[in-house]
């Protein structure tokens, strides 16, 4: 899944503005950014996001600037059998396609960020398809013609359940990754501000609480408090969501019993196996920060499964 949320946030503040939108519809190889990446380029030469991570930014930015002064929406294709390739700098072994098209009723409607906007706030996807030869997005199907689909996901959110000190160190890695995290735990003790600065902070009980945030394929739960009073509801009430990933902390021990505890509150052996306990990856995590890391890698994971 492409991150192109900053982008979303620049097409809000430079709305109204000339703009161009790059966009990367194929690679091959060791491509650097992966299909549906943006970059929105400003007509005084700012920009945001990438489509290569550095490597064509530059030769795309020239383009944007060409299609801002009215060239028609054009795709570039760099890759290491070409010399131009080289010198715009793609010698990672990948290639890519890139469709520069205007921010206009012609090409990407300034209306399309709103709709995705608006998608988004429901915690809906929205999916966009852009005729390759005229460069002309829309919300409908193309009913001929090449056509380039792009699928924009709800953003990312974590949901922590148990505000202990694994959860401290989670919810700053989550932050650096821009993925939104709440941490959920009825013990006003626990949660405080002082603790999680910066974090939403949801002191319901968890059941209700993930009910609330209706949990789907951009997000993830993880169960740290330890109690089973905490924990077990947060985790049934998880999985009767579309969560993308599932996880509690514990011993293969405690888990074995969580397995049985679950079960006997009536889920299925398949619902339970969506549980990743003990939650993590296994690279020998020693202390919260470690701990937390391997959690983080393997929610990000589980986002980034093809499923």
């Amino acid at each position: 899944m492409a991150d192109n949320d900053s982008v979303l946030t620049a097409a809000r503040a430079w709305r109204g503005e000339p703009l161009a939108l790059a966009t990367v519809v194929s690679t091959w190889g060791s491509a650097p950014r992966p299909r549906g990446s943006h970059m929105l380029v400003h007509a005084d030469g700012r920009f945001e996001g990438s489509v290569s991570g550095g490597c064509v930014e530059t030769d795309i930015l020239a383009t944007a600037a060409d299609v801002i002064a009215g060239a028609p929406a054009v795709v570039k294709r760099y890759g290491v059998a070409d010399a131009a390739a080289w010198e715009v700098g793609l010698p990672c072994g990948g290639e890519i396609a890139v469709l520069v098209q205007p921010v206009s009723a012609e090409g990407f409607d300034p209306e399309l960020f709103d709709r995705i906007d608006d998608a988004r706030g429901q915690g809906k996807a929205l999916v966009v398809a852009t005729d390759l030869a005229t460069g002309h997005s829309d919300l409908r199907p193309l009913e001929t013609g090449e056509a380039f689909v792009n699928r924009y996901d709800p953003p990312r959110m974590l949901l922590i359940v148990g505000a202990v000190q694994i959860a401290q160190s989670l919810a700053a890695l989550a932050a650096t990754l821009g993925i939104r995290t709440v941490v959920i735990d009825p013990r006003a003790r626990f949660l405080t501000e002082e603790r999680f600065p910066g974090v939403t902070l949801d002191d319901r009980w968890p059941d209700e609480a993930i009910a609330a945030y209706t949990p789907g394929p951009s997000t993830a739960v993880v169960t740290l408090s330890h109690d089973t009073k905490i924990d077990d509801p947060a985790l049934i009430a998880a999985l009767a969501t579309d969560a993308a990933y599932v996880g509690a902390l514990g011993s293969r021990r405690s888990h074995a019993a969580r397995r049985e505890r679950l079960a006997a509150a009536g889920l299925t052996p398949d619902q339970i196996d969506r549980v990743d306990g003990p939650v993590g990856l296994d690279i020998g995590a020693v202390g919260p920060a470690e701990i937390a890391l391997s959690i983080a890698a393997a929610m990000i994971g589980a986002f980034n499964d093809p499923r």
